[in-house]
């Protein structure tokens, strides 16, 4: 989950302007390097590698602009995406760059959403939501399980699943290994992958 932070003082004061909205913002820079680094390094939908750069990351509205332009500059409302493929084929499309205008069930960055619980992965890197709509949104929307995002997935899955085989007594240090992955100030790409796995062997949830 994705925990936001005060927004950047040039986006409260650009909102305060008459006639103000997101394309007259000109302090996108600014906005960026809060979102990445409120989202250590991470995409709000894959959780790739992002950088505070326009070249290397979009600026998410996740209700969007077009059908919710109350919300454009809602900082709440913003997330930082990956490029999701821009560019290539409607096929090789993810994150925001494949949603564009459409919506989703459950927000990142919303507490009360309580993201973490809603999702689960598989062993081949898959991830899916029991919740029917959101698990459509998942691959529909959000292109989440095309073929580079799952063996990335499945990737650090299988480097956790070493550790836990190699490592005595690992379950007694699975709280230390969660804490060493959620703090500091930027994540490994697909670090929550990890994470969810700890924490159901911390739960025995999990075989």
């Amino acid at each position: 989950m994705i925990t936001k932070g005060a927004e950047p003082r040039s986006l409260t004061e650009h909102r305060a302007q008459a006639h103000s909205n997101y394309d007259n913002y000109t302090q996108k820079d600014e906005l960026r390097a809060a979102l990445v680094s409120e989202q250590k390094g991470l995409c709000c939908y894959c959780t790739g590698r992002i950088r505070a750069n326009s070249t290397s990351m979009k600026i998410e509205h996740w209700r969007c602009q077009s059908d919710h332009a109350e919300l454009q500059l809602v900082y709440a409302n913003l997330l930082g995406a990956c490029l999701g493929g821009d560019g290539r084929s409607a096929a090789e499309q993810h994150c925001d760059t494949r949603k564009g205008n459409l919506d989703l069930k459950w927000n990142p960055a919303d507490s009360a959403h309580m993201i973490e619980t809603k999702v689960r992965y598989l062993f081949d890197g898959t991830i899916e939501s029991n919740d029917v709509d959101f698990n459509s949104q998942l691959n529909e929307v959000l292109g989440l399980n095309i073929g580079f995002l799952r063996s990335n997935r499945k990737a650090a899955l299988d480097s956790v699943l070493a550790w836990w085989r190699s490592t005595p007594n690992a379950k007694t240090k699975i709280p230390q290994q969660i804490n060493s992955r959620v703090n500091g100030l930027e994540h490994q790409p697909f670090s929550p992958v990890a994470v969810w796995f700890m924490r159901e062997k911390l739960a025995g949830t999990t075989k």
